[in-house]
């Protein structure tokens, strides 16, 4: 039974606003597996010593530092696909590269396993920095509406919501199942499809050189 989000969720306020980074970095690099970081936020968010936007902040940074890692991986993992595939996928990097952008921060910004979308940006050779400035702003804006909807709606509100979006760890274990069986036919098909057929119908000067 929890009856405070500081027992379920310790922090040492020693560890100050690198603390909220570390924590964050830590939690977001194990993909598909959907940790919630946001109880330690909210934690911090009641104790006067920090201030809420700079939690929200240092999580931010933390949290795509992580992101960043995962992203780079399946970018430079590409290198191992055959030129054939890679010829197959150019018209879905070309469309990713112009719409890249607004589905990295939704992904950021929503509570869905985001590495759904990161990793395939990564396989498509999304840019780097775009990739980072898009998961930022999705990240930060979400760590605030945390942190300031803590502070408004107030502390009885926000350890109920906890305890009940924390209590049952065999969801996460099913979300997490799920989001790498969802990531794996994603991967796949991404490789297998002659995106060329698909992606030239609807967005012809994909197919251009």
């Amino acid at each position: 039974m929890v009856t405070s989000i500081e027992d379920l969720f310790p922090f040492d306020p020693e560890l100050g606003y690198l603390g909220f980074l570390l924590v964050s970095f830590v939690f977001s690099i194990i993909p598909f597996i959907p940790v919630p970081y946001f109880p330690i936020l909210i934690t911090a968010t009641f104790n006067p010593r920090f201030d809420p936007n700079i939690i929200a902040l240092s999580s931010a940074i933390g949290t795509v530092a992580a992101k960043t890692v995962i992203f780079m991986v399946s970018y430079y993992g590409r290198k191992i696909l055959s030129d054939k595939t890679k010829k197959r996928m150019l018209p879905l990097q070309k469309l990713v590269s112009r719409y890249g952008w607004p589905g990295a921060f939704v992904a950021a910004l929503t509570p869905i396993p985001d590495d759904l979308v990161y990793i395939p940006l990564g396989l498509t050779k999304y840019s780097p920095w775009r990739f980072a400035a898009a998961t930022f702003a999705g990240k930060l804006a979400m760590n605030e509406a945390i942190v300031w909807g803590s502070v408004y709606f107030g502390r009885p509100f926000v350890e109920r919501l906890v305890a009940e979006s924390t209590g049952n760890f065999t969801i996460l274990i099913i979300a997490a199942v799920a989001s790498i069986a969802v990531l794996g036919v994603t991967i796949y098909f991404s490789l297998k499809i002659d995106w060329g057929k698909i992606i030239g119908r609807w967005f012809p000067w994909t197919l251009k050189d």
